[in-house]
């Protein structure tokens, strides 16, 4: 029982193939606060550099409709109207919305790169289970989430009461200035307020971050048997794996085997080593190594040679020279050519070609 728990307790880090289906699912880590935070201080930003130009096209608008009080609206000048302010509408807003939405890609880009998964456009309709949303009301994401908010709204609010509390100077003499100047330190410490609770809001954002990948890393999480399980499928089962190599050793065994009858020499240790060589001078620039074995496919490889009819040399040094240097298809090295030719020569003349 124990080993068996000890089984199904997620331990082990994800696999790359499970990082990758999790993403096709997607499953990735990302903090919506982090977004809204980036999203804020740009707005604030983008109003800060934009500000004249608002400023400017709004009192340009406020003052060509003033200019209409007192004229005939018919239905055509009402959509003329229509279409001037909306286009004045536009030309203010829409840097600051390219701006904004630019910025939105990218903050989501740099936390979960660029993807796009199909299954999670799907309709989940398991979420629509009543059971499994009170499950999740109560959850420790749920608390924690709970946490975060009402911090948040603490802090926010506790940063525009010291704001507004360090300007309680400024707020008497107001009383004897325009109109437009009250407006102006309004904005400013608006501005203010907005700049020091982002940058509150930011810090609290890459904790959040940090909390999100936290679980998602815990979430991912394998148990051993799902390690083995996934390196199964990947791989192959282990045994059926053995069992190709195996084959697969047989058929070149055999492949070598075929290739003894047509040897020029086989040179032996006499017992435990025999290696088979081919040399045609016409196509080969030099000797091959066609076969070579140890023990009982020694005895084989010799076995093959006597019933061919290939001469059987004995040399121990060059048979196991031969065996450990030089692979099965091989050439023989140039260090060994003065050996190999001798025995070559000798087989030559066994045969009556020299």
């Amino acid at each position: 029982m124990a080993e068996q728990s000890s089984q199904d307790e997620k331990t082990e880090q994800p696999t790359p193939k499970k990082r990758d289906d999790a993403r096709k699912e997607g499953q990735v880590c990302k903090s919506q606060e982090l977004n809204s935070v980036f999203i804020i201080l740009t707005g604030i930003m983008a109003l800060m550099f934009f500000h004249n130009h608002l400023l400017t096209g709004w009192m340009g608008a406020f003052s060509f409709n003033l200019g209409q009080i007192g004229v005939d609206i018919t239905p055509t000048k009402f959509y003329e109207l229509f279409l001037t302010n909306g286009k004045t509408l536009i030309t203010l807003v829409a840097p600051i919305i390219l701006l904004l939405g630019l910025v939105a890609l990218l903050i989501n880009m740099a936390q979960v790169g660029i993807g796009i998964s199909p299954k999670a456009l799907k309709p989940k309709f398991d979420k629509l289970d009543i059971f499994k949303g009170l499950k999740n009301l109560f959850s420790m994401k749920t608390v924690f989430n709970l946490f975060r908010d009402t911090t948040k709204i603490a802090i926010v609010g506790y940063v525009t009461y010291l704001t507004y509390k360090g300007e309680v100077d400024n707020y008497i003499p107001l009383a004897d200035q325009e109109i437009g100047q009250v407006i102006i330190f309004i904005a400013r410490v608006a501005v203010k307020i907005f700049l020091r609770s982002a940058g509150v809001l930011l810090l609290l954002a890459i904790l959040d971050y940090a909390y999100q990948k936290y679980e998602f890393e815990k979430k991912l999480k394998m148990t051993k048997q799902e390690v083995k399980d996934e390196m199964k499928h990947h791989e192959g089962d282990p045994l059926v794996k053995m069992r190709i190599k195996r084959i697969q050793r047989e058929m070149a065994r055999a492949r070598m085997l075929q290739e003894v009858e047509k040897a020029d020499v086989v040179v032996t240790n006499p017992t435990h080593i025999a290696v088979a060589l081919k040399y045609d001078l016409e196509t080969m620039p030099a000797p091959t190594v066609v076969a070579k074995g140890e023990r009982l496919m020694a005895e084989r490889i010799k076995e093959l040679a006597k019933k061919a009819g290939v001469p059987i040399v004995e040399n121990k040094p060059l048979a196991r020279t031969l065996f450990k240097s030089v692979e099965v298809g091989m050439e023989i090295p140039a260090k060994l050519f003065k050996a190999v030719a001798e025995v070559l020569a000798y087989v030559y003349k066994l045969k009556g070609n020299i």
